[in-house]
């Protein structure tokens, strides 16, 4: 007796399936250790899968290890891989991660569980009236610009205070915490550091801080959320697929 030789398609599924199941457990132990290190609670970490240009397919190997939290940058192609997945993973969660187009507001409301890039009052305005108009109001960061770093989204250090002040006051609760994108040149720990006392300051809960290259010091230094990509799902491809 024979073994009927499985399709080529369906091998590259179970391989891929493995390959990011594999993947997901190394990422896992290392927050798990990193947190252990730091003395804290490695339940008290969320792992934001970064799935940037990755294809549908491998979100869906992804769910099946059992990650149900992902970061897009681009609304359109969160929008078109994650509404369809829901039905069957209810437990799916989405962020919206890169830096938010006011005109884009609209549909991040609608489909997003957490948009981290609120950065200006022009995209409070929009997100204000599309939670109106969609009947919903996902949590929201503030995006700090903690390198002042002017080719980069987010607030000033300097004015960072003042404008956590006034979305607390609009949205409220809403406002779950804070988010930063440190300089790739420079030591991070120090811009974690501004980021998780900046939190503190504000009775913030959410610290989300730290990507594949560096999560391990983010939960160190107080990270509650960590943005990993490329250490999940491989090299990022140059468009979406």
């Amino acid at each position: 007796m024979h073994d009927t030789p499985m399709p080529a398609d369906t091998a590259q599924d179970v391989s891929a399936d493995h390959d990011i199941a594999t993947a997901l457990a190394t990422v896992r132990a290392r927050i798990a250790n990193a947190a252990r290190r730091a003395g804290r609670d490695p339940s008290d970490i969320t792992l934001v899968a970064v799935s940037k240009f990755h294809p549908r397919a491998r979100v869906v190997a992804a769910l099946r290890a059992g990650q149900m939290t992902f970061g897009e940058n681009r609304v359109q192609e969160a929008a078109d891989k994650f509404p369809s997945l829901r039905a069957q993973w209810p437990d799916l969660r989405l962020n919206i991660i890169g830096g938010l187009q006011t005109n884009k507001a609209h549909d991040a409301v609608r489909i997003a569980d957490m948009i981290e890039s609120l950065d200006r009052a022009t995209l409070c305005d929009a997100i204000a009236r599309a939670a109106d108009r969609v009947g919903r109001l996902p949590r929201l960061l503030v995006q700090v610009n903690t390198g002042d770093e002017t080719q980069k989204s987010g607030v000033a250090v300097e004015e960072a205070d003042a404008f956590i002040t006034a979305a607390i006051a609009r949205f409220g609760d809403a406002v779950a915490g804070l988010m930063c994108i440190p300089p790739v040149d420079q030591d991070p720990t120090p811009h974690f550091r501004t980021l998780a006392t900046m939190a503190g300051r504000h009775g913030l809960g959410v610290i989300s801080m730290g990507m594949s290259a560096d999560f391990e010091q983010a939960i160190a230094a107080g990270a509650t959320h960590v943005r990993v990509g490329s250490a999940i799902f491989g090299p990022r491809p140059t468009h979406p697929t």
